[in-house]
């Protein structure tokens, strides 16, 4: 009982200090808000748990997309980056509609001879960039749901660089977590935080009547997710083994936007500088996060990670070594040559592997986010724990 009261003394607490706070603008960022604009110009799906404290919003319209979440109910902070403009104006755009979402379906590659974004004899510019629209603008079937889970699907032909087309079936499942799961999935207590959390499960079936293989190209599953920036929020990611960081896809990383230790890498998430990195197999820990001090959230990114070497290379050109890509991405979204821009907003990413499979056979990945609200003491214990890193050297 004494247990119980003083963690709902800390909550009506912890509530109130954000009320008085003059510095947060609620309504502004309110789950409420973004899901008045979705049931607006979109059937949407929410999931919920805790009671209806946490909650989540899937959009088959915008391929099963998991566009936001709170930790607190319809008045709490939304976290997704959500792009209010596109959906409001029902537009479609020409190369890419990035509605936004913090956890959207795509697959890979992006760039090089086995490329599903160019067609073939075409160079890798943006003017030529063009994002598939099974991924992009067509909807996904809403096979199931509950207050729980939504399962969805989607039928894709998709033709590559090298002319190769694939026949593939998506199935995908959202599901949102309690807090027991939660605790259990990352060994860890939530007491002292708001929190949510919830899993895509992802898999593809090779439809085709032949193999997919290495010489004509294969594909990967790509969950990439859109967070709102600060001028504060860094990226932070684990790794293991001497560091291969890449930082070609966009030209050079500015300095003051990006740093290394002998444990993390630390990249700025302000949604003001184009920019991309990338960590290989050899690198990479099933885990990754940021964090907004502004705001005072911490968020963790857990994804499935096995023993395979061959990952689709993205790199906007032709490669010697098409199946020498990353696991883990993050980017950083800013203002193009033009002065255009599509967000503010930053990305944490992950990728499956690539497989050659016979037909019927399918991969499978899972991608897993979770937020947490709370003092910095709360947040940095979290922190150490899941990543290793101590906020305040940020």
């Amino acid at each position: 009982m004494l247990l119980f009261i003083r963690n709902n003394v800390y909550f009506i607490l912890y509530i109130l200090s954000f009320l008085n706070c003059e510095s947060i603008d609620v309504s502004s960022n309110s789950f409420k808000k973004d899901l008045d604009l979705l049931n607006e110009k979109t059937e949407p799906i929410i999931l919920k748990s805790n009671g209806g404290q946490c909650q989540l919003i899937v959009v088959p319209e915008f391929q099963g997309r998991v566009m936001t979440s709170t930790s607190n109910g319809l008045l709490g902070s939304s976290y997704g980056w959500i792009n209010d403009n596109l959906i409001s104006s029902g537009e479609i755009q020409s190369h890419i509609n990035a509605y936004g979402g913090e956890d959207r379906f795509w697959l890979g590659p992006e760039g090089g001879q086995f490329s599903i974004f160019f067609e073939q004899g075409n160079p890798f510019d943006l003017d030529h960039w063009q994002t598939p629209a099974s991924i992009d603008t067509e909807p996904f079937r809403l096979d199931s749901f509950s207050n729980k889970h939504a399962k969805l699907s989607k039928h894709m032909n998709l033709v590559n660089y090298s002319g190769y087309e694939f026949k593939v079936k998506v199935d995908r499942k959202v599901t949102i977590f309690n807090s027991s799961e939660i605790e259990k999935n990352l060994n860890i207590t939530t007491e002292g935080t708001l929190f949510v959390g919830f899993q895509s499960e992802n898999k593809i079936t090779n439809l085709n009547q032949n193999s997919w293989g290495k010489k004509t190209g294969l594909l990967s599953i790509w969950i990439l997710g859109m967070f709102k920036p600060s001028d504060d929020t860094w990226v932070i990611i684990p790794y293991k083994n001497d560091l291969n960081l890449n930082t070609s896809y966009f030209g050079a990383v500015p300095e003051d936007k990006i740093r290394v230790t002998d444990q993390v890498v630390l990249f700025k998430g302000d949604g003001k500088s184009r920019s991309k990195i990338g960590l290989p197999p050899k690198n990479t820990l099933p885990i990754m996060g940021s964090f907004d001090p502004a705001k005072k959230v911490l968020t963790i990114v857990q994804f499935s990670l096995s023993d395979d070497q061959d990952y689709v290379n993205s790199l906007w050109k032709i490669q010697k070594e098409p199946y020498k890509g990353d696991v883990i991405n993050s980017y950083n979204d800013g203002p193009i040559e033009n002065g255009n821009q599509i967000g503010p907003f930053y990305e944490l990413e992950s990728s499956s592997s690539a497989k050659e499979l016979y037909p019927g056979e399918s991969i499978k990945h899972l991608h897993s986010t979770y937020h947490f609200e709370g003092d910095f003491n709360t947040l940095n214990y979290l922190s150490k724990q899941l990543l290793g890193f101590d906020l305040s050297e940020i």
